[in-house]
């Protein structure tokens, strides 16, 4: 059935964004089964990498949709952002619960002569490695690394790389719990 789904995403992949763009919004009023593989057809053929088993809800917002690397067995839920300027690699057997941030970019504030908004923006990576539950609402900031076999609780905010796999983190900003 992958293989379909493969051959599929690969004739969406000649889409022009533009068109891609539109097909993806118009999918958000299709949740459940048909939702989850049209966005799985539509996307796979985009992104760098796209493993089998991904489920991505409605109303998930991703920009520079190339940049993202997605291992089997993922799920992104409802309203998720990920910005991916920088590039987001998520392993496998990855949760991402509702309303979670993964941005790859980081605004700077070094030129006085201009507004905070309009000095330059810098990228960097953002990995989840394997095994990891990201909780509702949690922010994941550029240049984190997030070891493999963690939870980070509902509401953390992640501003740099976490050191020990098997923990639960929570917070603002985030720090370890406990082990799992």
């Amino acid at each position: 059935m992958w293989k379909i789904f493969t051959i599929l995403a690969r004739i969406t992949s000649l889409f022009p964004f533009f068109l891609f763009h539109f097909f993806w919004r118009c999918l958000d009023i299709f949740d459940g089964k048909f939702g989850a593989v049209a966005r799985y057809i539509l996307i796979a053929g985009k992104l760098k990498k796209c493993g089998t088993n991904v489920y991505i809800g409605p109303f998930v917002s991703i920009e520079s949709v190339s940049n993202l690397s997605l291992g089997n067995n993922v799920s992104i839920h409802h309203q998720c952002t990920l910005i991916c300027l920088g590039g987001i690699k998520i392993g496998d057997n990855v949760a991402i619960a509702h309303a979670s941030s993964l941005i790859s970019t980081n605004h700077t504030w070094n030129d006085n002569n201009l507004p905070i908004k309009y000095n330059p923006v810098v990228c960097d990576s953002l990995e989840i490695h394997d095994d990891v539950w990201i909780g509702c609402g949690v922010r994941i900031l550029a240049g984190v690394k997030i070891p493999k076999r963690c939870v980070v609780a509902a509401g953390a905010v992640v501003t740099k790389s976490l050191s020990d796999s098997g923990a639960l983190y929570g917070g603002v900003p985030v720090k370890k719990i406990r082990d799992i």
